[in-house]
C-alpha cells in the first residue's frame, strides 16, 4: 500500500475538520476524493502532505509512520502537491517556477529529463518559458502548478482542485493530461469538486460530508450512483 490514512482526526481550534476518516491509495491508481465546499477535502490534503497537523490517527506512506514527519522531508520521500489556488510564483518565469519543484535534488540529469517530460506534457509552458508566471492565464497557471509538482518526481501526487476556475475545454484537458501523468506511471490523488470528470477517471473514489467518509468504491460505480447522482452531478 503506498498510502494508508488510518482513523484521523484533524481540528481548527476548537472545530473538528475530520471525524476519523480512514482511506487508501494504491500504487499505480488515480483516487479521487469528491465533496461539496467546506466537507474536508482540502483539509485531508493538508493533512497528508504535512501542513496541517493531525490530532489523533495514523497516516503511513510505503509502510512508514509519517504521521510526524515535517513537509519538507514528505517531499523528498516522495509526495508532492499542486495546490489549490495553484500557489505559483508570479515574480518568477515558468522555468524558474519549475525549477523550484526540483528544489530538494541534485541529479540535474534527471532533473533535465523531468523538465523535457513537463513541457512534453504541456506545450504551452514551453512557449512562456520566460514569462511571468503571474502573466499566465489561469489554465496556463494550473498546467504550471500541476508541471511544478512532477519536478520533484513524486511517487504521489495530490492535486487539489485542478479544475476550479477553468473553462469546460481546459478542464477536458487538465482531466486528460492527469490520466496520462499516471499512465506514466505516477500515483495520483485528486481532490475535485467536478465530480463528473473526477469519477470517469479515478480507479477507485471517496465521498466526503462534514469531515465523514460516506461512501467509497470505483470510479464507475460511484459515477452511476443514485445518490452521488443527485448530490454530486445535478442528475435526480
Amino acid at each position: 500500500m503506498l498510502l494508508e490514512i488510518d482513523n484521523i482526526t484533524l481540528l481548527y481550534g476548537r472545530i473538528q475538520a475530520l471525524h476519523g476518516i480512514s482511506m487508501q491509495v494504491e500504487q499505480g491508481e488515480i483516487v479521487a476524493l469528491i465533496g461539496a465546499n467546506g466537507a474536508g477535502k482540502s483539509t485531508t490534503m493538508r493533512a497528508i502532505s504535512g501542513l496541517r497537523p493531525i490530532a489523533s490517527g495514523r497516516i503511513m506512506f510505503e509502510g512508514e509512520d509519517i504521521s510526524n514527519v515535517r513537509a519538507d522531508l514528505r517531499v523528498i520521500r516522495g509526495i508532492s502537491q499542486s495546490p489549490e489556488g495553484r500557489g505559483v510564483f508570479p515574480g518568477m518565469t515558468v522555468r524558474e517556477n519549475l525549477d523550484m519543484g526540483a528544489y530538494t535534488r541534485k541529479d540535474s540529469a534527471a532533473i533535465a529529463q523531468d523538465l523535457d517530460r513537463v513541457m512534453d506534457l504541456f506545450p504551452r509552458l514551453k512557449e512562456r518559458e520566460r514569462q511571468q508566471g503571474g502573466t499566465l492565464s489561469g489554465g496556463e497557471q494550473q498546467m504550471l502548478a500541476v508541471g511544478r509538482a512532477l519536478m520533484s518526481r513524486p511517487k504521489l501526487l495530490l492535486l487539489d482542485e485542478p479544475s476550479m476556475g477553468l473553462a469546460p475545454m481546459l478542464i477536458q484537458q487538465i482531466f486528460t493530461i492527469i490520466t496520462e501523468i499516471n499512465q506514466q506511471g505516477t500515483t495520483v490523488l485528486v481532490v475535485e469538486q467536478n465530480a463528473q470528470q473526477a469519477l470517469s477517471r479515478a480507479h477507485r473514489a471517496y465521498v466526503l460530508e462534514t469531515g465523514n467518509i460516506v461512501k467509497s468504491g470505483t470510479g464507475p460505480d460511484l459515477l452511476h450512483d443514485p445518490a452521488v447522482k443527485a448530490a454530486y452531478l445535478g442528475v435526480a
